[in-house]
């Protein structure tokens, strides 16, 4: 092995223990930063490409997310009654609802910027909430909170609060609704309808034609 290749090698590991080993804090700022500047350098992405933005969120943003516990909050009750397999079904198609969420806040992006405020996380903590200022030309700035939680794999963000308004919790009344009449394998699939684009108006698509 040549020097080169192990001093690249100890790189990649370095680089793994930070993303492994980064306090809250600095990995919301990270990704919060990447987001903005890839935005930023991009008209097309600023202008609204749904394409990108789902390709940008699936690059910086839901690596760091925990999908299992973001779920579990959401389904309440009816994640106990699940199985594993339906458990599985569930994270799939909630974590594909929260890509779309995310692209579409992407796709509002008009100059904003993000400041990250001091948290208060002592060594040996595994939970922690990232407060930022989301910063908007002319406008009032929106408080947005991170909760987040330690895992095997680094911090992880579960939920994120909206001037007080929880978008894991807002969709849990909805849930419990379904599970009550319709059971989980009825939430799984009025999760799977969500998550389905709508045919294009006529039947037929670019690729059709």
């Amino acid at each position: 092995m040549t020097q080169a290749c192990r001093l690249l090698i100890g790189l990649f590991f370095k680089l793994l223990a930070f993303a492994q080993d980064a306090g809250p804090e600095a990995l919301v700022k990270k990704m919060t930063e990447e987001v903005l500047a890839a935005i930023k350098s991009d008209k097309q992405l600023a202008a609204g490409d749904r394409e990108k933005a789902v390709k940008l969120a699936e690059q910086k943003i839901l690596p760091h997310v925990d999908f299992e516990e973001a779920t579990r909050l959401a389904v309440g009750r009816g994640w106990k009654e699940a199985t594993p397999e339906q458990r599985k079904k569930l994270i799939a198609e909630f974590r594909n609802m929260l890509v779309r969420t995310y692209s579409n806040a992407i796709g509002t992006y008009e100059g904003q910027t993000m400041k990250v405020l001091p948290s208060r996380v002592k060594p040996g903590d595994d939970e922690a909430t990232v407060r930022n200022q989301f910063l908007r030309p002319g406008g009032k700035p929106i408080l947005i909170d991170y909760s987040m939680r330690k895992t095997d794999s680094g911090w992880k963000i579960y939920d994120i609060v909206v001037e007080g308004v929880s978008l894991v919790l807002t969709y849990r009344s909805e849930f419990d609704a379904v599970v009550k009449q319709e059971g989980v394998d009825g939430l799984i699939k009025r999760l799977g309808q969500k998550n389905t684009p709508a045919p294009a108006i006529g039947g037929t698509s670019p690729k059709s034609k």
